[in-house]
């Protein structure tokens, strides 16, 4: 035990600082790795000091769990990190990013701005082309595919107001004209396009002067624009597509009759079962390797993965509390010497409250609604809950290092003094850094106080208690059922059944249509990850009358009626909205921004209009390095050994990218 925990903090460490790295990015290409992935190198087997030489996967198969099925294939609409990993091996935009976060050139080969973010200039490859399923080209990639592209994404009727946020702050003219589209009937709206002398043209801030230039004019000075440009929002979409398919079937299109830019097609797809990746024999990058096949096979739970894991099935297990306990007390374990960090998330976990809740029978619910409103009953939560167990689901071995306090992710973006914004929030909370003995948020005595408030205030408004929450998980899904149990414990034990009551419930597939629409659930567990590296992109998404802000889907709040149970909970959140608007109009001075931005997130949280969770830190078991130099989720350039890395090697490697 002694030996792997030296491993492991060593492992540990390493990790860290490769996510330290990821700050921001720059104008500037980083050059691709050409390094071969095939190496021969000495390391001790579990048992002995044979040398072995590592061996190249040809092929991959990823483990899904159910719960993360496709939902759909538009890669314009969805904003789902489910689909995210499945569409970005198919189609590419403007530019991506590395494990440092460092920006890539993609479709944009050069980018830049000279007038302080005002205006930005993208260059374009010429070399790019639309295939279909089986690889065959069917037309060029060029400038006018991106504005096809955004005017689907800003045309109300086209893409049902998904996806709008980022580029309606960002671009000029691009709120105007998704207004304009929502007075069009359908037919109308359907007939527009984004071509020279269209409507769109006339009224976006997007110029085309040839195939290969783009330049976007933003509403004001954006110097970090360049960061919006790895977001599908801005990705491209033939109209030659839209002109075969139709706009209800561009809606609806699935991996046979879409069209492809990027390294793969999906040439199977079986709902639940299976998808197949095959290379693009078309795809530009004529110098990357790519798999000759890969799979994701779509599983019930960690644990059936980590069975096919162990059969050779699979390539890749998160390992769950259960796995890193077997495998850490039992030194002779096979795998004892193979248990290795997963690839650090940039993503923030939060619980997300519904202001609207439903009943089942489609009526208010009343009691849940009046109870939630109220200040004094959700900072009893929010300082209440003890999520100790809950963070041992992933990281048994470190708990504590996944409490999120702040809304915004970890290493988005730094002041000019190095300092993480987070820090900044985190000064105006007072919720610092602790000990590693228990989340600094839970404050047992102070959420006493605020319950015995809560219940004294709620009772004169007619609410009765224990208040019952509803929380949702897919059923038959083992793994979310055992956190489920975790958090009705915590519930339970910190806040007291007098108080509140969780119960589980169910969905069968689909979170969105089963749940979230019809406004069951009391809360939503969400994680978000940068589209753009500023804090906007996060505190954006929170604000209160903005149809495209994305958790007014989560949280409802544009439709809470004003009465007197719910009029401090809108003031807060207008409050907050006005202190975010103020923040984005400050663009000559980025410390001052970050600074304003941090005021607007400590008042949000303050207010408890929102509740932080956690980071996914965790343990796996993997075939390919999950440290390596490349992007996302994107199945390119990737360096793979068929046996399995060991802890040392797995240092190595992360030792071998931070001296990059």
């Amino acid at each position: 035990m002694k030996k792997t925990g030296a491993k492991i903090l060593a492992l540990m460490l390493a990790a860290a600082m490769m996510l330290g790295g990821c700050a921001g990015g720059t104008q500037k290409p980083e050059s691709d790795n050409k390094e071969a992935a095939t190496q021969t190198t000495e390391q001790e087997q579990n048992k002995g000091t044979d040398k072995k030489e590592h061996k190249e996967l040809k092929t991959v198969t990823l483990g899904k769990l159910a719960s993360r099925e496709l939902e759909t294939f538009n890669y314009l609409q969805s904003q789902r990190a489910e689909d995210g990993e499945n569409l970005t091996n198919l189609w590419e935009g403007l530019l991506t990013t590395n494990y440092k976060g460092q920006f890539l050139p993609q479709l944009a080969t050069e980018w830049g701005t000279e007038d302080e973010g005002l205006t930005w200039t993208f260059k374009l490859r010429d070399d790019v082309t639309w295939v279909d399923v089986n690889g065959e080209i069917q037309a060029p990639c060029n400038g006018d595919d991106f504005a096809t592209g955004l005017e689907w994404v800003l045309n109300f009727h086209k893409n049902d107001s998904a996806n709008t946020s980022m580029p309606i702050e960002m671009i000029q003219g691009a709120e105007e004209y998704y207004e304009y589209t929502k007075t069009l009937d359908k037919e109308a709206a359907y007939a527009l396009n984004g071509g020279e002398g269209s409507k769109f043209r006339e009224m976006v801030g997007l110029a085309i002067p040839d195939e290969t230039t783009l330049i976007y004019t933003c509403k004001t000075a954006k110097p970090y624009f360049d960061t919006l440009a790895t977001h599908n929002s801005l990705y491209p979409l033939s109209q030659g597509l839209v002109d075969k398919l139709g706009v209800d079937g561009v809606k609806s299109m699935n991996n046979e009759n879409m069209w492809y830019n990027g390294p793969y097609t999906m040439t199977t797809y079986v709902q639940g079962n299976e998808k197949i990746f095959t290379p693009n024999p078309n795809y530009w990058d004529k110098d990357c390797k790519l798999f000759e096949s890969a799979t994701f096979r779509m599983v019930e739970s960690d644990d059936v993965t980590y069975h096919l894991y162990q059969n050779g099935e699979v390539d890749y297990v998160q390992l769950t509390e259960s796995m890193v306990k077997t495998i850490t007390e039992n030194p002779n374990h096979e795998y004892h010497d193979y248990m290795v960090p997963a690839r650090p998330s940039s993503f923030s976990y939060q619980f997300h409250w519904n202001y609207g809740k439903h009943n089942e029978d489609g009526t208010l619910d009343e009691n849940w609604n009046t109870a939630i409103s109220n200040e004094a009953f959700r900072r009893a939560i929010y300082y209440g809950l003890d999520f100790t167990e809950y963070f041992k689901r992933t990281n048994a071995l470190d708990p504590i290092s996944c409490e999120n306090v702040c809304f915004t992710a970890r290493h988005l973006v730094n002041t000019s003094e190095g300092r993480d914004y987070i820090e900044l929030v985190k000064d105006r909370t007072g919720l610092k850094n602790g000990d590693g003995t228990k989340p600094v948020r839970y404050q047992p005595d102070l959420a006493k106080q605020y319950k015995e408030q809560a219940i004294e205030e709620l009772t004169a408004l007619g609410v009765t208690f224990p208040v019952q929450i509803d929380h949702y998980i897919q059923s038959a899904n083992q793994i979310s059922l055992d956190s489920a149990l975790v958090l009705k414990d915590a519930f339970s034990k910190c806040l007291g059944d007098d108080f509140v009551q969780l119960n589980i419930k169910t969905y069968v597939s689909s979170l969105k249509k089963e749940v979230r629409e019809p406004r069951l659930h009391s809360f939503l567990i969400n994680g978000w990850g940068a589209d753009y590296s500023d804090p906007q992109n996060f505190l954006g998404q929170m604000t209160i009358g903005n149809d495209n802000a994305w958790y007014a889907a989560f949280n409802n709040i544009n439709d809470v009626p004003e009465t007197e149970a719910t009029k401090d909970l809108l003031n807060y959140f207008r409050t907050f909205t006005e202190m975010v608007a103020q923040a984005d109009t400050i663009a000559d001075d980025m410390d001052k921004r970050y600074e304003a931005f941090a005021d607007a997130e400590a008042y949000m949280l303050d207010h408890a209009l929102v509740m932080p969770c956690n980071y996914r830190i965790s343990w796996c078991l993997t075939r390919y390095n999950v440290h390596g130099d490349f992007s996302g989720n994107k199945m390119k350039n990737w360096e793979t050994n068929a046996d399995g890395y060991t802890v040392e090697e797995m240092n190595e490697l992360i030792a071998r990218q931070n001296e990059k």
